[in-house]
């Protein structure tokens, strides 16, 4: 009997470790990825193809925000597991494919925005001389562009929206919390054109939830019995 108890408290206490750690994870991503988008609007020109002579003068903030990028992602992967994990067995195929599909693009599109502004500095750094006139750099510079301001941010969107239907189906958050979900998410579809700051809401999204989950008291759902 002893031994059982032990063993229901060991694994009591993993369940709701779980919950705080995706919390704090997701704090973590909402305040890289904030740094990193500051970082990236103030340094780089609101126009694809403008000048690359930008690139000399802001190299410092750009390479910072390239470097905090894979720990955002870590960050981002740990939030997902730890939703995951909140599911448990309650998890169907369907909602499995929408929410982890569109975070792991989401990710995958970040990282590749990122790596394509990492090969531009390089490249840049080589051949100074070319900044103003390399069709090369303009060309990496629209591609990153059209990734992020395009295909991410709707990757961004969906997420919201599936995390959002996370929280009604898990209670894990009050249900205002993801009717604010829905609203930036439908935002981003059809208007993240209209202000340069649109990606924000994700990861100010993302640390409301995080907020909640960590200061306040915590139930676990039942899973289901095999």
């Amino acid at each position: 009997m002893r031994d059982a108890a032990s063993e229901q408290k060991v694994v009591t206490s993993v369940g709701l470790r779980t919950p705080k750690a995706g919390a704090v994870a997701g704090i973590v991503f909402s305040i890289l990825l904030v740094i990193i988008l500051w970082l990236l609007r103030n340094a780089i020109p609101p126009a694809p193809l403008e000048s690359a002579a930008w690139v000399d003068a802001k190299s410092g903030a750009l390479t910072l925000a390239l470097n905090l990028v894979p720990f955002a992602g870590i960050a981002f992967l740990w939030f997902l597991g730890a939703l995951r994990d909140r599911l448990g067995d309650l998890e169907d195929k369907f909602f499995a494919t929408v929410f982890l599909g569109s975070g792991l693009l989401f990710l995958a599109m970040l990282f590749a925005a990122a790596a394509i502004l990492g090969a531009l500095i390089l490249t840049l750094a080589l051949y100074p001389g070319e900044a103003n006139s390399a069709t090369t750099s303009h060309f990496a510079r629209a591609v990153a562009y059209i990734i992020m301001n395009v295909y991410a941010i709707k990757m961004a969107a969906v997420f919201m929206i599936s995390t959002s239907t996370v929280v009604i189906y898990t209670a894990i958050a009050p249900r205002w919390i993801a009717m604010i979900g829905f609203l930036l998410a439908i935002f981003l579809l059809f208007g993240s054109h209209f202000t340069k700051w649109s990606f924000m809401m994700l990861p100010l999204w993302v640390c409301l939830i995080s907020l909640y989950i960590l200061l306040h008291k915590f139930h676990r759902l039942p899973h289901a019995n095999p």
